[in-house]
C-alpha cells in the first residue's frame, strides 16, 4: 500500500482524537507534536512540517472548533485539508498541444525509472484516445534503446531510436518528424539519466530542450530517495523550468516523505504516481484521493474507475446478485482474482475502501499466486467448487496431486476464500456501500 508506514501512524494520531466530545489545549498540542515526529519519520522535509503543523495548530486551536459538539472529527478535517493543501491542492493534468504535436520530455537521475514513466505515460495517453510515440534520446547507458523497445513492443507502440547517433537533438527532431509523417500526435522523448551536478550532461538537456520546445517536461522522482530526491527536484528545476513531478516506486515506499514534499519544496505538481510494476500501474495524481487514502478515508472514486475499465457490467450485475444470494463460489472466486489482478495490487485496493484497510489488513492475497489459484480450483470437481464444504481431507490430497502443489497450499486457498467471502458481508453490511 501505498505509505504504509506513515499512513499508519497517522491513522493512529487521528484514531486518538477522532471520537473525542471534548479538546483541550493540550490534546492539541500532543496532537501535534506526534503529528510532527510521524512526518519527520516519513523524511517529509523539516521547513514543510514546521509549516504544516503551523497551519494545524493554528486552526485546531480556534475556538470554533474547542467549542464544538464534535472536535475530534474536526481536526480531522483540518488535517485532511491541510494535507490535500500540501500534496497540491488541485490535480494537474497533461497539457496537450491543440495545434499540432504535443511533446513530452522526460528528465530524471539515473535509476529513477523514467524509462518505464515513459512507457506507462505513453499507454495512459493512448487510453485517453491518444496516438503516442516514443523516442529513445538515452544514449548513454548500456541497453536503454532496448529497453524502450521492448516496452514499446508489449504496448504496441512505435519507439523511434538512431544507434549509431549520440546527438540527442538530432534523434529527437528526426523522431519528431516521423511520428508527424507517421501521423502520431504525442511524443514522448526518453532521455539519459545525469546526475544535477554534472554540468555538461545539464546542458545537453537544455539545449534539447531549447530544440524541441516541449509542450511538457516532467521531472521522475524515485520515492525511495526521500530528502535527496527533492534537493534533485529544486536544482533540475531551476536549470529546466519542469511543468511537473512523475513519482516513481511510490508504492515501494513505506514513508513517502519525498512525493509529501515535492510539491511544497519545487512548487510544482505531482501529476502522474506510478503506484506498481505493470505498465498500467499508472495514475493521475489527485491530492484529495491521495490524503483520503493517508488518513484511512479511503478512495473510493479511483476504486470505481479501477472496476469500470476491467470490469463488464454484466459481469458486475452477476457477482452482484451473488454477494447478495450468498452463492458465491470457488468459481467465482477464481473469475474475481483474475479480475481485481488487473484492476493492480490487491493491498493498495483495500486502502481505497473507506475504513476497511485496517480491518481487511492481515488478509494475505499474493499477487503473482493467480495461476497457482487457477490450478488449484481447475484440480477439483464442479460439486467441490460450488460446495467447497464438503472438501475433506482425502479430497485435498487428490486436489493437491492434481495441481502437482501440496495440501497446505490447498489448505491456504480455502482459508483466502474463506476471508474472501467475510470481506465480500463485511462490505454488504457496510452501510457506506450501497448493493
Amino acid at each position: 500500500m501505498v505509505f504504509e508506514g506513515f499512513s499508519e501512524k497517522i491513522q493512529g494520531i487521528m484514531k486518538k482524537i477522532r471520537g473525542k466530545s471534548r479538546v483541550t489545549e493540550e490534546d492539541i498540542k500532543a496532537i501535534s507534536r506526534e503529528l510532527k515526529l510521524a512526518l519527520l519519520e516519513a523524511d517529509v522535509n523539516f521547513k514543510v512540517v514546521k509549516d504544516f503543523i503551523a497551519k494545524i495548530s493554528e486552526k485546531a486551536m480556534g475556538q470554533d472548533v474547542l467549542k464544538s459538539l464534535t472536535p475530534g472529527q474536526q481536526i480531522v478535517k483540518i488535517v485532511n485539508e491541510e494535507l490535500i493543501e500540501l500534496l497540491g491542492k488541485e490535480p494537474s493534468k497533461l497539457n496537450f498541444n491543440p495545434n499540432g504535436i504535443t511533446v513530452i520530455l522526460m528528465a530524471g537521475l539515473q535509476g529513477s525509472g523514467k524509462t518505464t514513466a515513459s512507457a506507462k505515460i505513453a499507454n495512459f495517453v493512448r487510453k485517453n484516445g491518444k496516438k503516442p510515440m516514443m523516442i529513445a534520446c538515452d544514449v548513454y547507458r548500456p541497453a536503454a534503446i532496448d529497453q524502450l523497445e521492448v516496452l514499446g513492443k508489449q504496448l504496441d507502440i512505435p519507439v523511434f531510436s538512431i544507434r549509431d547517433e549520440k546527438d540527442v537533438v538530432k534523434i529527437a527532431t528526426a523522431g519528431i518528424k516521423e511520428a508527424r509523417q507517421k501521423g502520431n500526435n504525442v511524443v514522448i522523448v526518453d532521455t539519459a539519466g545525469r546526475l544535477h551536478v554534472d554540468e555538461d550532461l545539464m546542458n545537453e538537456l537544455i539545449n534539447l530542450k531549447n530544440a524541441i520546445n516541449p509542450t511538457e517536461v516532467l521531472l521522475v522522482i524515485d520515492a525511495m530517495t526521500g530528502q535527496d530526491a527533492l534537493n534533485v527536484a529544486t536544482s533540475f528545476n531551476e536549470k529546466l523550468e519542469i511543468d511537473g513531478i512523475v513519482m516513481s516506486k511510490l508504492d515501494g515506499d513505506t514513508r513517502g516523505g519525498a512525493a509529501l514534499s515535492a510539491k511544497a519544496v519545487t512548487g510544482k505538481p505531482i501529476k502522474f504516481a506510478s503506484v506498481g510494476e505493470k505498465l498500467s500501474d499508472l495514475e493521475p495524481f489527485y491530492p484529495d484521493r491521495m490524503a483520503s487514502r493517508i488518513l484511512g478515508m479511503g478512495d473510493v472514486l479511483s476504486l470505481i474507475e479501477k472496476a469500470q475499465e476491467n470490469f463488464e457490467e454484466e459481469e458486475a450485475i452477476a457477482l452482484e446478485k451473488k454477494i447478495r444470494e450468498a452463492t458465491f463460489t470457488l468459481e467465482d472466486f477464481l473469475t474475481q482474482m483474475r479480475q481485481i489482478k488487473k484492476m493492480g495490487p490487491i493491498s493498495q485496493l483495500i486502502g481505497m475502501i473507506p475504513g476497511m484497510g485496517a480491518e481487511l489488513k492481515n488478509i494475505q492475497i499474493d499477487d503473482k499466486q493467480v495461476n497457482r489459484v487457477e490450478a488449484i480450483v481447475l484440480s477439483m470437481t464442479p460439486l467441490e467448487r460450488r460446495k467447497p464444504e464438503i472438501i475433506n481431507a482425502s479430497r485435498k490430497k487428490r486436489i493437491a496431486a492434481g495441481c502437482g502443489m501440496q495440501v497446505q497450499d490447498v489448505n491456504r486457498l480455502l482459508k483466502q476464500f474463506e476471508d474472501m467471502k467475510k470481506m465480500m458481508k463485511q462490505l454488504k453490511n457496510n452501510k457506506r456501500f450501497k448493493f
